[in-house]
């Protein structure tokens, strides 16, 4: 029988799952003969609108919509999951601090399990765990304690990417000196966006300095590009200038670029996968939780820089003694 690994993930955007993908190309690298399986409790995005990353896990559909975040699942998974003929993992990933997931996802056969829950109450051995750090370190560094195995981290490889899109970027931005831009954010229901004239001044000063300002913002946004195209000359809209239009597309464009700076977003996850430089902006949420990891991310977070949720605390001053130029 084949060894069998279970990852669950209960966040629903596109960021969330974009920042799974170091965890899962680790896990893949470090065991080669397990077959890594994904169930989400919305739609499994590595197959539809991040399919383009070619991120292969076999993915599991048991029919239960929003799969953890009710409590009658409890009585049905483990029924769901027997039909399905997986009868029993060697290790369930749960990668999120719910208690009613995480007891749903208890009822599912394993040898051993691992879930920050409660403190990491729920794990199969009771080490001493790392805690309140980056979700991808803290995910491989704990499972390397429950498998007693060394993981080695696996960042993304644009090589990944179909050559359409490399080819794309590359005819969008030939050149060099580009820093990119991300200002808009997908969760509308906390206050995460920096103001649009700080990030135009910015944009402006770095103008001085030779290099071209790009801005990642969907076309549906037309005020805010319109806004941007009056106030800054020489700023590009790659986007809008392609038939193509996915993550895929942004990421293979930041890979043409020298730095970036982004507020936390989806973006943000999108261009973080090439490791270039870049400079995010955290307000209201966590940083040492959601920002990518990697030597080449500098975090200005206004909680610690200003002792303030607000995120227009942070001034231009603040995000450009960040620039490598």
């Amino acid at each position: 029988m084949n060894n069998k690994i279970l990852i669950y993930n209960s966040g629903g955007g596109l960021g969330d799952s974009i920042q799974l993908i170091p965890i899962i190309l680790s896990i893949q690298n470090t065991f080669k003969n397990y077959e890594i399986f994904y169930i989400s409790a919305h739609d499994n995005h590595y197959n539809g609108k991040l399919k383009e990353y070619n991120i292969n896990v076999n993915n599991i559909k048991i029919d239960i919509k929003y799969f953890g975040f009710r409590w009658w699942h409890l009585f049905v998974v483990k029924k769901k999951f027997f039909e399905l003929q997986m009868n029993k993992f060697d290790l369930i990933i749960d990668l999120q601090s719910k208690l009613r997931n995480t007891l749903i996802l208890k009822k599912i056969p394993t040898l051993k399990f691992y879930s920050s829950t409660f403190n990491f109450l729920f794990c199969t051995s009771g080490n001493s765990y790392l805690k309140n750090s980056n979700l991808c370190k803290m995910t491989l560094t704990n499972i390397e304690k429950i498998l007693d195995k060394k993981i080695n981290y696996t960042p993304y490889d644009i090589a990944l990417l179909p050559e359409i899109y490399k080819k794309e970027a590359k005819r969008l931005l030939p050149n060099k000196n580009y820093v990119g831009f991300s200002v808009t954010q997908g969760n509308v229901y906390r206050k995460k966006s920096w103001s649009l004239k700080n990030f135009i001044d910015v944009a402006n000063k770095i103008s001085k300095k030779n290099k071209i300002p790009v801005f990642f913002i969907e076309k549906n946004q037309s005020h805010i590009i319109e806004e941007i195209k009056f106030n800054v000359p020489k700023a590009l809209f790659p986007e809008m200038e392609s038939n193509l239009s996915c993550p895929a597309l942004v990421t293979a464009l930041a890979s043409k670029l020298e730095e970036a700076v982004s507020i936390d977003n989806g973006i943000m996850h999108m261009i973080a996968l090439t490791n270039i430089p870049m400079t995010i902006l955290f307000g209201p949420t966590n940083s040492e939780k959601f920002a990518p990891r990697g030597n080449k991310i500098n975090i200005i977070d206004s909680k610690v820089l200003y002792k303030s949720n607000d995120i227009n605390k942070i001034t231009v001053e603040d995000v450009l003694e960040k620039f490598n130029f």
